[in-house]
């Protein structure tokens, strides 16, 4: 039912594609990061909370349809459903269902809670493609609970020395799981651009975050001490050291590789990940039922021996032009 294809995941009985990387006639999107939605597609089907960023991103001419979470909607006789992924907001898991044969194709995901994305649900199939950016043993995540209270803990510290308190992560997710989790009793809180459009479309579906844009016209001396959320393409502007003083930290799961820090020269490393850990991956294959597991982008090549060696799995390698080897910019 489901095939791999230089344009992308194709379903040849609904004649539509999954996050497809090329223009389609019908292109079903499990969320609105550049590398699963992209431009140029006649039609778009995502779920409802998507679509805010989805017109901010690909314009607002765009044709979409939303759906909810367990919504059932048939193209050509696929049965088609998004169930969540908790990987940011309004991301999900897509299944697809077909004389009796049932796909789940994951795109990005996270089975624990972050506390503002839909918690992850494990959907039962046959076939199931999952991610692999964090598919090595030495990636296991600290409870975000952990990490959102050592985050409050150093903006504290840097307010009290003087200091602005400036956090990178992607404008998309990140982002908005940062602005929902901190203690907003320590001190004012500042956005860059990217961020504040972001936020600016999810208020229009009423999701509203902390946080004030700084325009050309922001006044920089009086930012201080603050907390100041931008995107890591934000690192080494004169944007940014118009902020001085401050302290600056990264947010990511690659934050876990010994060296990370030091190699993008900054204060602190926080490992905030909107993508499964070891254990959740494999976990959340196990929790599937399904006896095929498509593993794309990440370390595919050791989690598919994995997968086959420790699991009894039936595993394949797939190669996506989806990507999180490396820290994006904005969306």
């Amino acid at each position: 039912m489901v095939s791999f294809t230089d344009k992308g995941i194709y379903c040849e009985q609904g004649d539509f594609y999954i996050d497809p990387w090329k223009p389609v006639k019908r292109a079903l999107i499990t969320h609105a990061h550049s590398d699963h939605a992209r431009p140029g597609n006649e039609f778009y089907l995502a779920h409802h909370l998507s679509i805010p960023i989805l017109k901010l991103r690909l314009g607002s001419d765009i044709t979409v349809q939303g759906c909810d979470y367990g919504e059932s909607t048939t193209i050509n006789g696929v049965d088609i459903s998004f169930f969540p992924a908790g990987h940011i907001i309004g991301s999900a898991q897509i299944r697809l269902t077909y004389k009796g044969e049932t796909w789940v194709i994951s795109g990005d995901y996270k089975t624990t809670d972050d506390l503002i994305s839909t918690a992850y649900e494990p959907v039962k199939c046959h076939h199931f493609v999952t991610e692999s950016t964090f598919g090595l043993p030495i990636y296991n995540f600290d409870p975000v609970e952990t990490i959102y209270a050592d985050i409050n803990h150093w903006w504290q510290e840097n307010t009290t020395a003087g200091f602005n308190t400036v956090l990178l992560g992607y404008a998309l997710g990140k982002s908005q799981a940062i602005l929902n989790a901190i203690d907003n009793s320590i001190g004012e809180v500042w956005l860059h651009g990217a961020v504040a459009n972001v936020n600016d479309a999810f208020r229009t579906i009423g999701l509203d975050f902390p946080g004030n844009r700084i325009t050309v016209e922001t006044d920089r001396k009086k930012i201080t001490p603050a907390l100041i959320i931008a995107p890591p393409s934000a690192l080494g502007t004169p944007w940014l050291k118009k902020l001085a003083p401050y302290k600056v930290a990264m947010c990511s799961g690659w934050m876990a590789l010994r060296g990370a820090r030091r190699r993008y020269g900054v204060d602190r490393g926080f490992v905030l990940s909107d993508h499964c850990d070891w254990n959740q991956l494999n976990d959340a294959i196990l929790a599937t039922g399904a006896e095929h597991i498509y593993v794309t982008h990440g370390y595919e090549t050791p989690f598919v021996r994995w997968v086959k060696e420790h699991h009894g799995l039936q595993a394949y390698e797939v190669k996506t032009l989806f990507h999180d080897g490396q820290i994006e910019a904005d969306l």
